[in-house]
């Protein structure tokens, strides 16, 4: 399931997502309020929970966040290692978020080059 989900799709290092924020793509945080805690907040990030990250980022969804504006949307997704990141990218390319995205190894590897992370307080999107 995960070598499907990852498929044909063009992941993204930690660096080329700070960059694809930097241009305009959403960045969204889906690690848990205690993975957040441990490893610290990602600047410029949403925080989504993976249970309702669908109907939140879907624009035909009454459940929308604003910034939920069309399918062409580029969302690049952050989990703890980059596992449940890429089924999520996969679950919202499903749902016609052709952009859908994740990182490489997740916010570990974010971590690992050096880029920031604060103590928040984090974006949460209920």
């Amino acid at each position: 399931m995960l070598a499907a989900s990852r498929s044909g799709v063009h992941r993204l290092t930690a660096h080329q997502a700070v960059s694809a924020a930097e241009r305009g793509a959403l960045l969204v945080d889906t690690r848990t309020a205690a993975q957040r805690r441990r490893q610290g907040e990602l600047p410029g990030a949403v925080v989504i929970d993976r249970t309702v990250l669908e109907w939140r980022l879907d624009p035909c969804s009454e459940s929308r966040i604003p910034e939920a504006t069309g399918h062409d949307l580029e969302v690049v997704l952050v989990c703890r290692q980059g596992y449940s990141s890429s089924l999520a990218a996969a679950s919202l390319r499903a749902v016609g978020l052709h952009r859908a995205t994740d990182v490489v190894g997740g916010v570990e590897a974010w971590i690992t080059a050096g880029l920031p992370v604060n103590c928040g307080p984090a974006d949460v999107r209920e």
